[in-house]
């Protein structure tokens, strides 16, 4: 299957995702975060920049309610165990990780950077670059689509009550932020549901522009997030060892995650589509669901808390790319079909 084909099935069943092409975003994020340490976030620009930024945090989740397909959602609950299975891996098996790794704080991991990494733990897994690197792999992408949805719309309250729970003092989210949750993200996106109806076709035949408001939305999200963090001075304290002492550990992350679900999915039985379906699901986090909840959980403390999830989410892309090109030369025969994968051989 080619990415165009791949790219096509994501939008045609029911475009349950936000999220932008597999590779969009990673570059002109880099741009913005880096003018962004440069810029000059004054008091008088920064009110009516967040305002723009909470807005287009509304819009981005109005349109993905919009945009999905709730009877196709309904129809994906045929297939629950291995639905299950990767809403186990992305909301149990993630956060159990992030809990053992504090253990690690000072002595690898920065106990400011900390906050960060379980915040990554509890987010939902992305849509758009699960079922393109499932189609790659010629897994089973209708499945990859239906996970990725049932994981966004868990998230949305999982997500915050999980950050809630485990980071304990290391965030500060109170009542107004968890209500600013369901205003900002909630409430749009079943504002979206109910005028599906009506708005849906529209939207359907306006794909290339819709894209644009996607990036437009998530690079003004990120910008002000990290213009926050260099007006509040909290970028000295990512240093480059810490960086990459963090980035040890999330390389450690993705390889205990990637083998837990392959071999995971292989123990309870699933055909080979299945489980390239669940590695690639039920391995992976979203950036463009995470920024916007970091700015509504965090506040002014959103810009060092997405940081690891920003590095979890380049180094998740490479990973993946690697292993569904891998798996997309592999027969899928019968002898196949029963062998227990490693990581690397579905």
């Amino acid at each position: 299957m080619s990415r165009s084909n791949v790219t096509e099935i994501s939008v045609v069943a029911g475009s349950t995702s936000v999220a932008p092409t597999v590779g969009d975003v990673e570059t002109i994020v880099g741009q913005f975060v880096f003018r962004s340490f440069f810029s000059d976030f004054s008091p008088a620009a920064a009110a009516p920049v967040a305002s723009a930024a909470t807005g287009a945090v509304a819009l981005l989740f109005f349109l993905y309610g919009a945009r999905l397909s709730t009877r196709q959602t309904v129809d994906g609950l045929r297939h629950w165990r291995l639905h299950l299975t990767i809403v186990t891996s992305t909301f149990v098996l993630f956060p159990l990780l992030g809990l053992a790794f504090r253990a690690l704080v000072p002595y690898v991991i920065a106990p400011q950077l900390y906050p960060g990494l379980l915040y990554l733990c509890v987010l939902p897994t992305t849509v758009q670059s699960a079922i393109a690197f499932t189609g790659i792999a010629r897994g089973n992408v209708p499945a990859a689509i239906c996970a990725g949805t049932y994981s966004s719309l868990l998230g949305m309250v999982a997500t915050p009550l999980l950050a809630m729970a485990l980071l304990g003092s290391g965030a500060v989210i109170s009542a107004d932020r968890l209500t600013g949750v369901a205003t900002e993200l909630l409430l749009p996106f079943l504002a979206g549901q109910l005028l599906r109806r009506w708005i849906g076709s529209f939207l359907g035949r306006r794909r290339t522009a819709l894209g644009l408001v996607d990036r437009g939305s998530v690079l003004l999200v990120v910008y002000v997030a990290f213009s926050q963090g260099m007006a509040q001075h909290v970028w000295h304290q990512a240093t480059a060892p810490r960086l990459l002492e963090l980035l040890a550990v999330e390389a450690v992350l993705l390889a205990l995650v990637l083998t837990a679900t392959a071999t995971g999915a292989t123990a309870l039985g699933f055909g080979r589509a299945d489980r390239i379906a669940i590695v690639f699901s039920g391995s992976k986090k979203s950036l463009v669901n995470g920024l916007p909840m970091a700015a509504v959980l965090f506040g002014a403390k959103a810009g060092l808390t997405v940081l690891p999830l920003m590095m979890f989410h380049q180094m998740q892309l490479i990973v993946c790319a690697v292993i569904a090109r891998r798996w997309s030369r592999r027969p899928a025969g019968p002898r196949l079909e029963h062998t227990a994968p490693a990581v690397l051989v579905p």
